[in-house]
């Protein structure tokens, strides 16, 4: 116990030193925090009147951003799968890297959550045997429930993983192994859960279909690689950890045969509902070409087609995809796309038209974005902390003997 504690102390604190260029992120990330304190100080104080949230549409940006970040942190199982199921060498020297990027974005998924509870003392509620909790017939304690489960599975494998090499002993794969198999399943079943969430609604004909965890798995395993990558590109040139082109190769490949699927899945689901017509169209109608003189979403929508489709063509190309130098623009244009058509071009219209046919019209507040950016800013750090500790700890700059030695010393 006593060498994990040590552990943890030397990843936080080899996590918060670097060089100008990393501070200066930190210190990026630290100014949103500002704004972070405010929003939330104005929401717990006046209460959810300072959103943009109604009765009608009673969902907005924090569940958006919850849903979107559900996806990714199950993208995480890109790294762990491929280096533990098909022995990828190359995956599994940094499968404990998606690791880290799981615990941190499920952490940002609780900010949400906590965010749109709205009060802080309505938490105990989503305690069993404490609070109201309605389990099991509340699909949102089963969301809560999968993504405490994951949280404590990847902190588990992750942490146990860096503690053996921080100590110089093997792992002992009687029951991680069998630890990370559970983890790798729990992933897909994180993001099912969040999205039999939505589409167990019948008053919201726009999500009530079948296809939305396909949808859901299919753009989180397109979106998540594309931080992975960039987070990988950037430990190989300023950590000089080597992340060999054949891990990064596969994520890319990840990215394009996903966003293939999920593109062939909204193009489906656009034929399906405007070929003929009904009062289940009204929704996507109205993100697709704006309805009863409402449109803010429909610029929302065409940027993130278009981002999405182009992406998906450039990486067609195997000469573009395995071009380091381009990829990572890519990266961050489809990172982008898929949360505009997941976050707000997904969740906002199945509020629109409302179940007795109101078409209401929501945009956030300043009091949200400040709380989600914050929110997001957070995570980043944690993300950032977390993984320069691990890759500390897997160079070999921080380790058990090291410690002692400085105790000594």
């Amino acid at each position: 116990m006593k060498s994990f504690a040590y552990l943890l102390t030397d990843v936080v604190k080899y996590g918060f030193k670097g060089g100008a260029k990393y501070m200066a992120w930190l210190g990026f990330l630290g100014i949103f925090l500002i704004f972070w304190v405010y929003g939330n100080y104005q929401q717990l104080s006046q209460g959810m009147i300072v959103t943009g949230l109604t009765d009608q549409v009673s969902w907005g940006l924090y569940l958006a951003n919850f849903i979107f970040l559900v996806g990714f942190a199950a993208a995480a199982v890109t790294v762990v799968f491929p280096a533990y199921v098909y022995k990828h060498e190359a995956m599994h020297k940094v499968a404990v890297l998606g690791e880290m990027m799981a615990i941190a974005a499920v952490i940002m998924c609780m900010l949400f959550v906590l965010n749109h509870m709205g009060r802080v003392d309505r938490l105990w509620h989503m305690i069993p045997y404490i609070g109201i909790y309605n389990w099991p017939h509340s699909l949102l304690t089963w969301d809560v429930l999968v993504l405490l489960g994951y949280l404590i599975l990847n902190a588990i494998c992750g942490f146990y993983y860096l503690h053996q090499k921080y100590t110089g002993k093997p792992v002992n794969k009687s029951w991680y192994i069998p630890l990370v198999f559970l983890a790798i399943v729990w992933a897909f079943s994180i993001h099912t859960v969040t999205a039999f969430l939505i589409n167990t609604m019948p008053a919201r004909p726009m999500w009530f279909h079948g296809m939305m965890p396909i949808k859901f798995i299919s753009t989180a395993f397109a979106a998540g690689p594309c931080v992975i990558i960039i987070v990988f590109l950037l430990i190989r040139k300023h950590m000089k950890f080597e992340i060999e082109d054949s891990a990064l190769n596969l994520l890319s490949l990840t990215i394009t045969v996903c966003l293939g699927i999920a593109l062939f899945l909204t193009m489906s689901e656009m034929v399906t509902e405007f070929y003929h017509p009904t009062e289940h169209t009204f929704g996507l109608r109205y993100l697709v070409f704006g309805y009863q003189g409402l449109g803010k979403l429909v610029l929302f929508f065409w940027i993130s087609i278009t981002i999405l489709v182009v992406c998906f063509g450039m990486l067609l190309s195997p000469t573009i995809r395995h071009n380091m130098n381009i990829l990572p623009y890519i990266c961050v244009a489809v990172f982008i796309g898929i949360w505009l058509e997941k976050g707000m071009g997904l969740l906002l219209p199945g509020f629109s038209p409302s179940p007795i046919g109101e078409m209401t019209e929501y945009y956030p507040s300043f009091i949200e974005i400040a709380n989600s950016l914050g929110n997001w800013a957070l995570g980043f750090i944690i993300l950032s902390v977390l993984v320069k500790g691990a890759v500390g700890v897997l160079m070999g700059d921080i380790n058990y003997e090291k410690h002692q030695a400085g105790q000594r010393g």
